[in-house]
C-alpha cells in the first residue's frame, strides 16, 4: 500500500460507538467496527472521512502519538473487508443526477469502479411498453439515470387520469404518450435518446390487469431480457425480471397460477383481450392510483439498472405485490414450471458480502439507521 492513495469509498463515514470503538459506514452490509482503541487512536480516527488519503495517515499518525504499526493494520483490515479502495489513475468525475449513483456503486462493486457503471448506462437501450403514469415515470427515472437511449411505445393518447404522479403534463392531455413522453424527456434530460431503431439491452412491459402471453413469448423467443409489471385498480406487480434461458418466464407463472385456479386461462384471456371497437369493447381502463404507480416506477427502474451493471436482480424468479393503502413490497418467488418447457434457472449466489478481517467485526443489522 505504500505509496498508493488509499482512500474510503465515497459515502462512508467514520461515526462515534462510545468509548473505544468507531464505526466506519452505516449500511449493515458492510459496516465495520474498530474497537480496542486508544483514547489517540479515537481522535486520530474521528478525523476522517472519504477525501482523506489512509496511507498517509498512517505515515503522519506518530506525530499525533498513535502507533503506526497499528494504524497501517487497520488500514489493511478495512482494505480487506472491501472499506478502501485505492484512487484511481485518473479523475473521472460524475456530475449531476448521477453522481450519486455512481458512489453508491463504487460501494457495491469490489473493483471500486462507480463511475463505469455509470458510464455504461449511456451506451444502454431500454424499451419501454406501456406510458401510464407507471411507465412514465419509469423513463423519467432512467433518463436521469443515464440511460443513453429510450425506446418509447404506446401511441395511446394522454389522459387526465395520467397526470398522476406528475408522469405527464395538463398540457399534453390529447396527445399521444409516447409522444409526449419524447417530449417531456428531451427537456429533463436533453442527453437521452429517445428515437431509433436499435436493438434494446432489456424490455420493460407496463400491462392493466394482467401480462399478455403472446407478446412474453415473443420477447422470451427473441432472448431479449425483460421485465414484467402489471398495473390493477388497487395492487400491482413488479416482476418477474426474465432473462431467457435462465429464469422462470412469465408462462411459468401462468401455469402455477393455472395449477392453484383452473378457471386462471379463461380470465387471462378476458383480461387481456384487445377491446373490439366494432362491438362496443370495454370502457377505457381507470387511471393508476398516484403512490402506486411511483413506487412501481422506481422498483422497476431499480431492477433494470441493476440488470445494466451487471448484477442479478432481486425480482430474477420472483414479484414484488404492492397493495393500496401501504404500498409496501411484498415479495414472491416463482420456481420454473416443469410443463414450460424454459431452462431452470443458473445457481445464482447471493448479494456478494465481505466477511471482516482480524481484528474488525462487522456491525450487523442491529446498528442500522
Amino acid at each position: 500500500m505504500t505509496g498508493t492513495p488509499l482512500r474510503l469509498r465515497p459515502g462512508l463515514r467514520v461515526l462515534p460507538r462510545g468509548g473505544d470503538a468507531l464505526q466506519v459506514g452505516l449500511d449493515p452490509r458492510w459496516a465495520v467496527v474498530l474497537d480496542g482503541l486508544d483514547q489517540a487512536e479515537v481522535a486520530l480516527w474521528s478525523r476522517v472521512d472519504d477525501t482523506t488519503d489512509l496511507a498517509a495517515l498512517a505515515a503522519a499518525a506518530p506525530r499525533a502519538g498513535v502507533d503506526a504499526v497499528r494504524t497501517r493494520a487497520a488500514v489493511a483490515a478495512l482494505h480487506a473487508a472491501g472499506l478502501v479502495r485505492a484512487d484511481p489513475p485518473r479523475s473521472r468525475l460524475v456530475r449531476g443526477p448521477t453522481a450519486a449513483d455512481a458512489a453508491a456503486w463504487s460501494v457495491l462493486r469490489g473493483d471500486g469502479e462507480g463511475e463505469d457503471v455509470v458510464a455504461a448506462r449511456a451506451r444502454a437501450v431500454v424499451g419501454v411498453v406501456g406510458l401510464g403514469p407507471t411507465g412514465a415515470g419509469l423513463s423519467r427515472l432512467l433518463a436521469a439515470a443515464g440511460v443513453g437511449t429510450l425506446l418509447l411505445d404506446d401511441d395511446a393518447p394522454v389522459r387526465s387520469v395520467d397526470v398522476a404522479a406528475g408522469a405527464h403534463r395538463w398540457s399534453d392531455v390529447g396527445t399521444p404518450r409516447a409522444t409526449a413522453l419524447r417530449r417531456a424527456l428531451r427537456d429533463a434530460a436533453p442527453g437521452v435518446r429517445v428515437d431509433g431503431d436499435a436493438d434494446p439491452d432489456v424490455v420493460v412491459v407496463v400491462e392493466r390487469d394482467a401480462a399478455d402471453p403472446a407478446r412474453a413469448a415473443l420477447l422470451t423467443s427473441s432472448g431479449v431480457p425483460h421485465l414484467s409489471v402489471v398495473v390493477r385498480a388497487t395492487d400491482a406487480l413488479v416482476g418477474p425480471c426474465v432473462r431467457p434461458g435462465a429464469d422462470p418466464c412469465l408462462r411459468c407463472l401462468d401455469l402455477h397460477r393455472t395449477d392453484a385456479d383452473p378457471a386462471w386461462p379463461r380470465l387471462l384471456a378476458a383480461a387481456t383481450a384487445r377491446p373490439d371497437s366494432t362491438a362496443g369493447g370495454p370502457a377505457a381502463p381507470p387511471g393508476e392510483v398516484g403512490v402506486l404507480a411511483a413506487a412501481c416506477a422506481a422498483l422497476a427502474a431499480a431492477q433494470v439498472l441493476a440488470l445494466l451493471a451487471g448484477t442479478v436482480p432481486l425480482l430474477c424468479g420472483a414479484t414484488a405485490e404492492l397493495t393500496v393503502p401501504d404500498v409496501v413490497p411484498r415479495l414472491r418467488p416463482w420456481a420454473p414450471h416443469p410443463d414450460c418447457g424454459c431452462t431452470q434457472p443458473p445457481d445464482v449466489p447471493g448479494r456478494p458480502t465481505t466477511p471482516g478481517p482480524a481484528g474488525t467485526r462487522h456491525a450487523g443489522p442491529g446498528v442500522e439507521a
